[in-house]
């Protein structure tokens, strides 16, 4: 059974205490999902290592949505 976006970003959140997560349901059912994450612990780091530490924090536990999920990282302002 797909994860919830609320699901997906409380994996997130546990992995990268200082993340804040915001996830958007592409497909109006909720088996596609955009994440947006922004955390500080980011800086410096080039934008492929942001995305493999945001998805080792899912741990291959979001099944088949795993190639569904659209992620965008940022170092916050």
């Amino acid at each position: 059974m797909p994860m919830s976006g609320d699901e997906i970003a409380a994996l997130i959140r546990a992995g990268i205490p200082d993340a804040e997560v915001e996830m958007t349901d592409l497909a109006g059912d909720n088996d596609h999902w955009a994440a947006r994450v922004t955390s500080a612990s980011f800086a410096g780091m080039p934008r492929v290592k942001q995305h493999q530490a945001v998805y080792a924090t899912l741990g291959g536990r979001m099944g088949g949505v795993l190639h569904a999920l659209q992620l965008t990282t940022a170092v916050p302002k």
